[in-house]
C-alpha cells in the first residue's frame, strides 16, 4: 500500500446532509489550518464523503463537533476502490426524436414512452407515454431512459405513396 492510498478517509453523514457536512468539513479545515487536501461527495453515494488528508488525526479533527456527521471510519480508504465513483465518464446518449423508450426512474418506471423532443444541453427529453389515454408530456433526464425500439427511416414517405414529386 502506497502512501498516496492511506490519505482518503471515508466519513459517514446522515442521508442527504452530504453537502452540508462537506462544507462544516471545508470552512473547519481552512479555520483550523489542517492538512485536509480535499473533500468529495461521490455522485450517487448516499450517507459518506471523502476526505483526503495528510493523517486520520487531521481528517478527524476537520469532521469534530460537525452536525450530521456520524464519524470517519476505522480503517483508511484506497483510491482505486472510489476511482469509479469519481471519474464520471460522459456517455454520448443515442436517443432521437420519435424513439420508443422505457422509463427506468421514478414514478413512471416500467413505462413505455415516445419521444417528442431532447434537450442536449440539459440531458433531458421530452416524452409522451404510449399508455395513457391523453398524450401528457413528461421531462424526465436522459439518464431516466432507455431505448426500447428505434422508428425506422425505412416507411415511404407521404410524397412517395401519393406518386407526387416535391419541389
Amino acid at each position: 500500500m502506497t502512501r498516496e492510498d492511506e490519505t482518503i478517509f471515508a466519513l459517514r453523514t446522515t442521508a442527504n446532509r452530504e453537502d452540508q457536512v462537506m462544507d462544516f468539513v471545508t470552512s473547519n479545515a481552512i479555520k483550523k489550518k489542517i492538512e485536509v487536501y480535499s473533500v468529495v461527495r461521490p455522485h450517487g453515494m448516499r450517507g459518506y464523503i471523502f476526505i483526503e488528508a495528510a493523517t486520520k488525526t487531521d481528517a478527524e479533527q476537520a469532521a469534530f463537533n460537525i452536525p450530521y456527521a456520524r464519524g470517519i471510519l476505522a480503517h483508511p480508504v484506497k483510491y482505486s476502490e472510489i476511482e469509479h465513483m469519481l471519474e464520471q465518464v460522459k456517455h454520448e446518449m443515442n436517443i432521437q426524436k420519435n424513439d420508443i423508450v422505457e422509463i427506468i426512474s421514478g414514478p413512471f418506471k416500467r413505462e413505455n414512452a415516445k419521444v417528442t423532443r431532447i434537450d442536449k444541453t440539459k440531458e433531458e427529453v421530452v416524452v409522451e407515454l404510449l399508455e395513457a389515454a391523453v398524450p401528457i408530456p413528461l421531462t424526465v433526464k436522459m439518464d431516466a431512459v432507455k431505448v426500447v425500439r428505434r422508428e425506422t427511416d425505412t416507411a415511404p414517405s407521404k410524397e412517395e405513396e401519393s406518386g407526387e414529386e416535391a419541389l
